[in-house]
């Protein structure tokens, strides 16, 4: 791989947190759990329809409980700061 190429995958890959990240050649760069395909988007929109973590965590034995405890902490932490940054009238 060349300098430049692998300059270019370094500015993109992004870690989010200890089990977050963004990686550009894992599911087109969207947010996975590190080390997995498995999607973040999918796992909160489950939690969000009403599915409890356990059923979380049977379907993806793979991902621990602190995981989807970060997800669910820097889904909620990205919701109140975006709600702090919009002016109210």
């Amino acid at each position: 791989m060349s300098a430049k190429i692998a300059k270019s995958r370094t500015q993109k890959y992004r870690r989010l947190g200890r089990f977050i990240v963004a990686d550009p050649e894992v599911c087109h760069g969207k947010l996975t759990f590190d080390g997995t395909r498995i999607l973040v988007r999918t796992v909160l929109a489950y939690l969000a329809s009403g599915k409890s973590m356990e059923w979380v965590l049977t379907q993806w034995p793979q991902l621990p409980r602190e995981a989807v405890e970060e997800a669910m902490r820097l889904a909620a932490n990205t919701l109140l700061k975006r709600f702090e940054e919009i002016e109210i009238a």
